[in-house]
C-alpha cells in the first residue's frame, strides 16, 4: 500500500497524465461535440473522449488500489463525473466510456510502474 504522501504524488501523476493524453487525442481525434441544448458553456475543445472521465476514473483507480474499501464509492463518484458531461450536453456517451477506459488503463500502467520499482529497490542486488 502506498503512504500518504506517495498516494498523493500518484493520484496527481494518474490526474496530470490523464489530462495530458486525454488532450493529446482530442487534438487527435476531430470529433464535434453535441449541438443539443446543452446546461453549461461548451467547451472549445474537440469531444473525443472525456477529459473528466479520463482523470476522474484514473484517479478512482489509483485511490481504490491503496483504498480497496473506498473502491465502489470512488468508481461510482467517477461515473458521476462521466455521466454528467454527457447529460449536461458536451459530451456524446461513447466519449466518457472511452475516457472512463483511458483513465482505468493510464493509472494501470502507472500502479505497474511503482509496483516494479517497489520490487526493484527490495530484491537483492547482484553483485
Amino acid at each position: 500500500m502506498l503512504c500518504r504522501p506517495a498516494l498523493f504524488m500518484w493520484t496527481l501523476a494518474a490526474d496530470g497524465l490523464g489530462e495530458g493524453v486525454s488532450d493529446a487525442l482530442k487534438a487527435a481525434v476531430p470529433r464535434a461535440r453535441p449541438h443539443l441544448h446543452p446546461l453549461i458553456a461548451v467547451p472549445h475543445t474537440h469531444s473525443f473522449p472525456s477529459g473528466h472521465a479520463t482523470t476522474s476514473f484514473a484517479c478512482a483507480t489509483v485511490l481504490a488500489a491503496a483504498l480497496p474499501a473506498w473502491r465502489a464509492p470512488l468508481f461510482v463518484l467517477a461515473a458521476l463525473v462521466a455521466f454528467s458531461r454527457v447529460y449536461v450536453g458536451v459530451h456524446w456517451p461513447t466519449d466518457v466510456v472511452a475516457g472512463a477506459v483511458l483513465g482505468v488503463a493510464l493509472a494501470t500502467a502507472l500502479l505497474r510502474l511503482e509496483e516494479a520499482r517497489r520490487r526493484r529497490r527490495r530484491s537483492p542486488r547482484a553483485g
